[in-house]
């Protein structure tokens, strides 16, 4: 996963007895922007419910704008 990803949200590193190793999981940028998108729809006070049955790819959007915003500041610390 690329660094613009923000790498694994819930890696695994275990080996089963099947033989079977753990996947990477989602990235942390899906992992983020669903948590701004569960922020976003939460807000009554500044979301309007209606606009988003009208325009839902604008939520989506901010979402991802916010997580691609949280990983560089976050990749800031490792420079």
């Amino acid at each position: 996963m690329s660094k613009k990803a923000g790498g694994p949200a819930f890696p695994t590193n275990s080996t089963h007895n099947d033989g079977y190793y753990g996947g990477l999981g989602m990235t942390l940028r899906d992992y983020f922007a669903a948590k701004a998108m569960q922020g976003f729809l939460s807000r009554e006070d500044v979301f309007n419910f209606e606009m988003y049955k009208q325009d839902p790819w604008r939520v989506a959007a901010w979402s991802y704008e916010a997580a691609d915003a949280m990983i560089a500041e976050r990749n800031k610390d490792e420079n």
